[in-house]
């Protein structure tokens, strides 16, 4: 865990957008905290308006949530739509699985599912680019939780890759960068994934439940450092 300096607690709010009424930032919440940001949470699925700016904020965070990026919603139309604030002002932003596949939209690429019918969901190996390799180390293996994924939009740079589904980490321009797997997830997190996302789990590639708490035991600490590493190099407000 890095050492966060007591100064950072002036630092400015991140928002943090949700797509479920009991959804939770979890451990990006947390480090987010321990760096010394307040959240301001809004979840636009139950009206919560969006800034017209970020400019009261030190960035933006939009998570995942079981619903697509290709869904006819107007909740969702406007929240892609929205991404074009953080692309505009140059903010700070990272999108998280559903996230990341929004703002893929909304830089003009695809959102598919996977030829074969292929699900993501557990523990599978990541592996960095030479581009992804020169801006920080990267674990070899994160948590998944998706059965649709992405192509690389136009100007877009690719920081990791996986078996399934290829990319998985990519930044555009300075400041946006999106993630299709799963760095945020607590201990209490992955069982009520687990829990309520059983039925997923017949899903072709998918893991079962047990597979998943095994793989935290394993794997998870090396994504916390990671993720800690990775937010403290996003929102590197002074």
């Amino acid at each position: 865990m890095l050492d966060f300096p007591r100064k950072a607690r002036a630092r400015r709010p991140v928002l943090i957008v949700l797509h479920q009424e009991t959804s939770s930032p979890g451990r990006v919440g947390q480090i987010l905290h321990q760096m010394g940001h307040a959240l301001d949470i809004r979840r636009p699925v139950l009206g919560d308006p969006l800034p017209t700016t970020l400019d009261r904020h030190a960035g933006a965070v939009v998570f995942g949530g079981p619903m697509s990026a290709n869904d006819d919603e107007p909740y969702l139309r406007d929240e892609i739509d929205w991404l074009s604030v953080p692309l505009a002002e140059n903010r700070p932003f990272l999108g998280i699985c559903l996230g990341a596949q929004m703002l893929v939209k909304n830089l003009g690429g695809t959102v598919f599912g996977h030829a074969e019918g292929w699900a993501e969901i557990g523990w599978y190996p990541l592996q960095a680019t030479e581009a992804g390799t020169a801006l920080m180390p990267w674990p070899d293996m994160v948590y998944q939780f998706h059965r649709e994924g992405f192509d690389l939009p136009a100007g877009a740079t690719l920081l990791a890759t996986g078996h399934h589904y290829e990319n998985q980490a990519f930044r555009y321009g300075d400041n946006a960068w999106g993630i299709q797997f799963h760095g945020e997830l607590t201990l209490a997190m992955m069982h009520r994934w687990v829990v309520r996302g059983a039925h997923r789990f017949e899903l072709p590639g998918a893991q079962v439940g047990r597979a998943h708490l095994d793989g935290r035991l394993l794997h998870d600490a090396a994504l916390r450092l990671w993720m800690t590493s990775f937010l403290d190099r996003i929102f590197h407000e002074g």
